[in-house]
């Protein structure tokens, strides 16, 4: 076995830029054999770009990957499977059609001497491959007949069949029972034994302090620090993660709370969230944070009438509304601006002024006929206001910068004038520039009495704007702060489960 004092793979210096966005920014990590490294930031620390760089989905724009201390490069998926560097998703797309065997090799079956595939060599494998994680399982058997944790085996046994020297776990557990979830923890001290390098990557610090040996730390793209697990607290991880102040892109002015605008008791859904229950105040903003998974999404797209919860009630000002339709919901005076703005928010190929006026027909038509001259002034009002930058009313909303997309979806809702507005990630993927007037903008909504719901990843928005946080955590409500106990820490200590906030 190699010395467990040399890595079997080192990163020194990447960097990986997307337009407007610089990734990661000479970042370093090494991964040594016999030993789990977790890797650990918030939402947008370039974990998910260093995992592709790793498995040659993306390649870096500069620095070195390393193995055995020989710079290598991963042009390519395959390339990466060959060095030995293989990744367990926390969604791996299996075939139901198809055996264990078939699963576990496609892609690179074992061929005969006439270049057929050799199924009894493939199954054979499997089988080996299966009892060398402590998997009972028949190789001939087709996927559709196996329950959840079965597939999850089969979907390791299928990282594993390239014989990797480098595995990684890629937020591994996220729909795993507690007893898979031990039952994981015992292959990976299996991998471990065989003389692996793993890379395990948790929002769970229960996990992190459970199994692994090194930490690594990345915080906006960048490398923070890394050490042994048994040199470190939680307190110190956490401190490294979050290690920044909310600057002057925050305008949050002060706001009179006033009545209750929506009051929500017992929303549950079978399978995203349970028992949410909170009430949101004329004038004031509510952050929601959390992890991805948390379920807060999936709240506000329930509160907005795209799904349907289980139970719960909901109350807008003092009258009990039930929503089922997004027009339920319009009607009631809720409005929802999704994450995803390009699919979900603004319709390509249509025009801002008809983008803005969708959902305020009504007001813009008389007698069936649309009146352009009050669609067009309708639009300004509100384009004006958010300090939309087009060529023209006209202009496609496609060929916008997505800050400009952004306020188009925001406008289109403002204007059928709500009482509760929700902003799902506001900011995500736009420009400085673009989020200092979205963050001006709901601060001046807030000022003039409208309930808003910010939800968003980034710890200094959700500080920097929000009069009140929530934390959610696994479908559930973790805590809530406000005033002197809104800081980072306690943010991510909710957000992680660790402990009481201090």
């Amino acid at each position: 076995m190699q010395d467990a004092a040399t890595p079997v793979l080192s990163l020194r210096g990447i960097v990986k830029t997307f337009p407007g966005v610089r990734a990661l920014d000479g970042v370093q990590m090494d991964l040594y054999p016999g030993q789990v490294t977790a890797l650990i930031g918030e939402n947008g620390a370039g974990k998910s770009t260093i995992v592709k760089i790793l498995t040659g989905i993306y390649q870096p724009d500069a620095g070195q990957i390393l193995v055995d201390g020989t710079e290598t490069h991963f042009p390519t998926a395959q390339a990466a499977g060959h060095a030995g560097v293989t990744a367990i998703h926390q969604e791996t797309v299996l075939f139901d059609d198809m055996t264990v065997a078939e699963n576990i090799f496609i892609g690179h079956a074992p061929r005969n001497r006439f270049g057929l595939i050799d199924s009894n060599a493939m199954i054979r494998r499997a089988r080996e491959i299966l009892a060398s994680i402590g998997a009972d399982l028949n190789p001939a058997v087709r996927l559709r007949d196996l329950g959840i944790a079965s597939k999850h085996l089969v979907a390791i046994a299928r990282a594993l069949s390239i014989d990797a020297r480098v595995v990684i776990m890629d937020e591994p557990t996220a729909a795993l029972s507690h007893k898979e979830i031990a039952e994981l923890y015992e292959l990976v001290e299996t991998l471990k034994g065989q003389g692996k390098a793993i890379l395990f990557i948790s929002h769970k610090f229960d996990e992190i302090f459970r199994i692994a040996d090194r930490w690594t730390v990345f915080r906006d793209g960048q490398f923070v620090g890394e050490g042994l697990m048994a040199g470190v607290t939680e307190a110190e991880l956490v401190r490294l993660m979050v290690g920044r102040a909310v600057d002057q892109i925050y305008p949050k002015r002060p706001a009179e709370i006033g009545a209750p605008a929506l009051t929500v008791a017992g929303y549950s859904h079978p399978t995203e969230f349970e028992d949410i229950s909170f009430t949101l105040h004329r004038g004031e903003i509510l952050g929601f944070y959390g992890l991805v998974g948390a379920g807060r999404s999936e709240v506000m797209q329930a509160l907005f009438g795209i799904t349907q919860p289980s139970k719960g009630a909901t109350r807008i000002a003092e009258e009990v509304r039930v929503i089922r339709s997004t027009a339920q919901a319009v009607q009631a005076g809720i409005v929802y601006v999704p994450e995803d703005r390009g699919r979900q928010g603004a319709i390509k190929g249509l025009p801002i002024f008809q983008n803005v006026t969708l959902p305020s027909l009504r007001e813009t038509s008389r007698n069936g006929f649309l009146r352009l001259a009050r669609e067009f002034a309708l639009t300004r009002e509100y384009t004006q206001r958010l300090d939309l930058r087009a060529a023209s009313l006209d202009q496609d909303v496609g060929l916008l910068s997505g800050g400009n997309q952004q306020k188009v979806v925001i406008a289109k809702w403002l204007a059928t004038r709500p009482r509760v507005i929700i902003l799902d990630e506001p900011t995500k993927g736009i420009d400085i520039g673009s989020k200092a007037a979205v963050h001006d903008f709901m601060s001046e909504l807030a000022a003039e009495g409208l309930a808003v719901i910010m939800v968003s990843s980034e710890i200094p928005e959700v500080l920097g704007m929000s009069d009140r946080v929530i934390v959610m955590r696994e479908g559930r409500i973790a805590a809530e702060f406000a005033g002197d106990q809104m800081t980072p820490e306690n943010l991510v200590r909710a957000a992680v489960g660790i402990g009481e906030a201090a």
